[in-house]
């Protein structure tokens, strides 16, 4: 099924938040971003992920998944709008600045 207009304007690439509105749910295990090739069913994209608890998923019945980058087999897998974190620029340039600074460059 198409995905509902909502949830599609905010559905991104968790890796480079390319536009997912063009893809349906559910999302197949191996399905990848039209952009980057980035899998998509994995747990960085999904609702209950969260570095915040413990195994980085919310979900209490779901099994480990040590890769969060790869497709995994998850049936609590749900895709996450808005999944895309842009890198922080501002603070890599200032580590880098600080890092020449210390070691002469």
């Amino acid at each position: 099924m198409p995905l509902p207009s909502a949830i599609a304007a905010e559905l991104v690439c968790w890796k480079c938040g390319a536009s997912l509105s063009a893809l349906t749910l559910p999302l197949r295990r191996l399905e990848e971003c039209p952009k980057c090739r980035a899998e998509l069913h994995v747990c960085r994209m999904c609702v209950d992920y969260d570095t915040g608890v413990a195994k980085h998923c919310r979900e209490p019945t779901a099994e480990e998944v040590r890769d969060k980058t790869r497709a995994s087999f998850c049936d609590f897998f749900k895709p996450r709008p808005g999944a895309y974190l842009a890198p922080n620029t501002a603070e890599v340039d200032r580590a880098r600045a600080q890092l020449d600074k210390l070691f002469g460059k």
